[in-house]
């Protein structure tokens, strides 16, 4: 046995290997995860009962996080909406209607999220719908083009609708909250890779997460490990942080075992995130028609964001996107006005 094969690898065993990634009655569903909470540190990293009052504040972006007496929604809660997320957006893109209610066979869900099927999983999966309904946030990110500035649970509610006779439940029914059904019903979604349900550590997840949605298809991005902290939310210190990230670095080098990026700190405590090209090759800019936008659209983006060129708009429009939206001139108009609203006129 090599030296390797002695020690722990990085990445959790694939529990369920399948070519399909969701076995659900839709269709097959990629992994998505919204974007608001990919950018900002709404889950706890912690893998005890975290019951701290968060304040995450960036710009004019605020986040409040308040937990339940079960403490707050980890990292690995989100596997949950995540697997929500996917369903509804598998049916809308097979032109189905969607809602905020998502009935689904909680074995398919441990299967899809790589967890454990054994008691030991439901009683996990239990746990995560209460911490998920019993966590509060305030905010005013937007998702669906409307600013939330009221308390919210991640879910409404979440029901058990049948258990077998050995207790363990079959059928679950999950109410999402209106701020996550606007993302969906936004798109404002990303693929994630699959092997995202086998990173170990919580900050693994969270480091893929921010890489996902700021790197995206690009060769890199750069972030300070301070910054970094403050958006993964964590509560370590700064030298126990750097010490984390060091160890993350130093097993990707040798194990290659973050999906899609490559990661890396340098001397003046920059991370680095590098494009290992497996994005989906899919992307925005390539679905959307080169030829330009309907004209209404560009006479619409200029009453939002007067001032304006709305071709450089057009263009900043399309470097942001990281997926392609349904409806391009609607999203193309609704980037103009949060354009506008952060930054105002020109100059």
């Amino acid at each position: 046995m090599n030296e390797l094969a002695k020690e722990r690898l990085p990445l959790l065993p694939d529990r369920h290997p399948t070519p399909d990634f969701f076995v659900c009655d839709l269709m097959d569903a990629a992994p998505k995860g919204d974007m608001a909470s990919m950018q900002h540190p709404i889950f706890s990293l912690s893998t005890k009962p975290d019951h701290r009052v968060r304040r995450y504040e960036h710009g004019e972006v605020f986040v409040e996080v308040k937990p339940s007496s079960d403490g707050l929604a980890t990292v690995h809660d989100r596997d949950i909406l995540i697997y929500c997320i996917s369903q509804l957006m598998a049916a809308m893109n097979a032109g189905q209607p969607v809602s905020q209610v998502v009935r689904f066979k909680a074995h398919d869900l441990l299967k899809a999220t790589n967890r454990m099927t054994s008691g030991q999983g439901y009683e996990a999966l239990k746990a995560a719908l209460e911490r998920l309904s019993g966590t509060r946030i305030s905010t005013n990110i937007t998702t669906g083009g409307q600013e939330v500035f009221e308390t919210f649970g991640l879910i409404d509610r979440a029901t058990i609708v049948r258990q077998t006779r050995d207790g363990r439940m079959q059928d679950l029914e999950v109410r999402l909250s209106d701020w996550v059904f606007n993302a969906i019903r936004h798109q404002e979604v990303l693929t994630l890779h699959r092997d995202y349900f086998r990173l170990r550590k919580p900050l693994e997840r969270r480091m893929y997460e921010l890489a996902r949605k700021h790197c995206g298809k690009k060769d890199e991005w750069k972030i300070s490990l301070p910054l970094l902290q403050k958006k993964c939310g964590s509560a370590s210190t700064e030298k126990e942080f750097r010490r984390l990230v060091t160890n993350i670095v130093e097993e990707d080098r040798r194990f290659h075992h973050i999906p899609d990026y490559s990661v890396e700190l340098d001397d003046s405590d920059m991370v680095i995130f590098r494009s290992r090209g497996s994005v989906p090759a899919s992307s925005a800019i390539e679905q959307i028609p080169l030829r330009g936008l309907a004209t209404d659209a560009y006479n619409d983006a200029r009453i939002v964001a007067p001032g304006w060129d709305v071709y450089y708009l057009e263009q900043e429009w399309r470097g942001w996107m990281a997926e392609a939206p349904r409806d391009p001139e609607a999203a193309f108009v609704g980037f103009c006005k949060k354009w506008f609203e952060r930054r105002g006129r020109p100059g």
